[in-house]
């Protein structure tokens, strides 16, 4: 077991309310309960001595591993080859089906031998909050009572286990077509202990939960060339959305850094307000209606709580109840992976000044009819008296989409999405015939627009960029044809996207900014952005160069982990591959 895998070598499961994710070896070192932003149970990838994680594997020196999802679902199988036999780990979590929180979760490890004998090794170490908090362990022919201060971890097996101090172990020898397996529950304290597993409902609970993603995934209505991308795609956004309110998370994990050693170590469970509303687009285009519309709901809640009361009516993110607290924290204890410390949870950037979100959120919930006509009287006057305050308030320096914390700047994807605000807002009322100060919307519409040509502009580069005070690009302004703001094939957009490919495109891969050129106020290098790549693949499409756009779209499919998924940096300096495993693409 290494101590700390590389970020690539996990694939994530989940059951809609929380996550885990399993390493190529066998071993869960993360997982949170229960919800995403709780405290976590297993941390290993934040601190291999103190995080804790559950392992199951081999323990044959010659083997290799492989890992693989079932086709079209959220069933993880990791398969271990030895000169003795081939066996497997299946992991999973039943899926929530009914959208109510609960306390109660339950990660399921089956395991299989498909040739020759294979010996599995079982290790659960839980280090509950954290692992800030001692637990006790009360062993008994049923399993293994993990139980600290208000919550429990029931561990039930196939096979025995033994005592390692508050841990345990086990062994199970299998022959080839034999199953077993252990399961993981965590409930609160002095929940019902769940029966101990046997072999048939094991195996009925893999034909179930496969059936529930595979009929889940019927919905979608995409037929183009990519079908596992974009599916492995669309089923990562579920894994994250918080089904009891449909808030999406940007990420299962906290603490992970950016760069290996550096100080970029954000907790990113959270719901963004402008990570969310730019995924509706998508979900709608695939066929996921029910997700989109309820993450609209979530959203226009958002803005009912504060609309008509001082201060912003939104704010960066929130947590996936919609509560705004988010105090940041360091957990000095932790000494972080391979060593990046600080190890953060929480997430200062909330109470940043991000005035991009009024616009996401406004055009999230303009995205489709499926949508719009929904939104109650109560979410429409939430709506408009935010407008009506943003008319007065949107001309004004923020820190920006990438949340930096060099200090506050006129950050032109903040007027685009300012301009974008207003605009969606007016198509909203002429559509449905809803009341509203258009006059004034469309005023403050086109002031916004004036200024951004007049000031966000540079001669120099021949491109729109940054901010206003510089000649820095940015590619977060890959969106503005995306939004409506210019015509993807005017001369003044091919310049900029010209000016993009020479500044921030490297080998087809897409970095934010230079922050070298413009200063973000933390230290470390910038990588590649895996998001602003596939944004730079639509721009490029919508300017009518298809052909790049299919290469560049296709290179960077090679840049996906061995199960499909993307870390949010694609590459950095001196790396093949990121350190921060976030987001899954926009589908194409």
């Amino acid at each position: 077991m290494d101590r700390y895998p590389p970020i690539a070598e996990h694939g994530l499961v989940g059951d809609l309310q929380t996550a885990a994710l399993v390493s190529s070896q066998g071993v869960i070192d993360w997982f949170a309960a229960p919800r995403f932003d709780s405290p976590s149970i297993f941390a290993a990838l934040l601190d291999h001595d103190r995080g804790g994680y559950m392992r199951l594997a081999p323990e044959h020196p010659d083997g290799t591993c492989k890992q693989l999802y079932y086709p079209d679902t959220a069933i993880l199988v990791t398969r271990f080859m030895s000169p003795d036999g081939v066996g497997e780990v299946i992991d999973f979590m039943p899926p929530d089906r009914t959208g109510t929180a609960t306390d109660r979760h339950t990660l399921i490890r089956g395991v299989r031998a498909v040739r020759g004998t294979v010996e599995f090794t079982l290790e659960c170490r839980p280090r509950f909050d954290y692992g800030r908090a001692e637990h006790e362990l009360e062993l008994g022919e049923d399993g293994a009572l993990f139980r600290t201060r208000g919550i429990d971890g029931h561990l039930r097996s196939t096979f025995p286990l033994e005592r390692e101090g508050q841990d345990v172990r086990g062994k199970v020898t299998l022959n080839a077509g034999e199953f077993g397996g252990a399961v993981f529950t965590v409930c609160a304290s002095g929940g019902e202990a769940p029966a101990p597993p046997t072999v048939d409902g094991l195996n009925g609970q893999v034909e179930e939960v496969g059936r529930f993603w595979q009929h889940w995934l019927r919905r979608s209505r995409y037929r183009g060339r990519w079908p596992e991308l974009v599916h492995r795609s669309a089923i990562t956004l579920k894994l994250l959305t918080y089904a009891p309110t449909g808030a999406l998370i940007a990420a299962a994990t906290t603490g992970l850094p950016e760069q290996v050693g550096g100080e970029r170590n954000w907790d990113y469970r959270f719901t963004w307000v402008r990570d969310g509303s730019l995924s509706v687009r998508a979900m709608l285009d695939l066929g996921f209606v029910e997700e989109a519309t309820a993450f609209v709901h979530w959203l226009v809640d958002r803005l009912r709580e504060r609309a008509g009361t001082e201060g912003e009516p939104l704010q960066t993110m929130y947590r996936i109840d919609g509560d705004p607290d988010l105090p940041e924290e360091t957990l000095d204890h932790f000494e972080g992976y391979r060593g990046s410390y600080p190890v953060r949870v929480g997430n200062g950037a909330a109470d940043q000044l991000q005035l991009d979100i009024y616009g996401e959120a406004i055009y999230a919930v303009a995205q489709g009819r499926e949508i719009a006509p929904q939104a109650s009287f109560e979410g429409w006057q939430a709506l408009t008296r935010t407008l009506d305050w943003f008319a007065d308030t949107w001309d004004r320096p923020d820190e920006g989409i990438w949340e930096t914390r060099g200090g506050r700047q006129d950050f032109t994807f903040s007027r685009v999405m300012s301009w974008v605000a207003f605009d969606h807002g007016l198509r909203l009322a002429e559509s449905f015939r809803r009341p509203a100060d258009l006059e004034r919307w469309r005023t403050v519409r086109d002031a916004v627009f004036d200024q951004i040509v007049e000031r966000g502009w540079s001669e120099k580069e021949r491109a729109f960029v940054q901010h206003y005070d510089g000649d820095v690009l940015d590619a977060s302004l890959l969106l503005m044809p995306r939004v409506g703001f210019i015509a993807p094939r005017t001369t003044a957009w091919l310049s900029t996207l010209d000016a993009m490919d020479r500044r921030l495109v490297s080998d087809s891969l897409v970095y934010r900014y230079d922050p070298a050129a413009s200063p973000d106020g933390l230290r470390g290098s910038e990588g590649t952005f895996s998001l602003c790549t596939f944004l730079y693949v639509d721009a490029l499409a919508r300017a009518g160069r298809s052909a790049q756009a299919r290469y560049t779209f296709e290179k960077m499919q090679t840049y996906a982990n061995h199960v499909g998924l993307f870390a949010e940096r694609s590459v950095r300096p001196g790396s093949n591959w990121a350190t921060s495993p976030r987001r899954s693409p926009i589908s194409p």
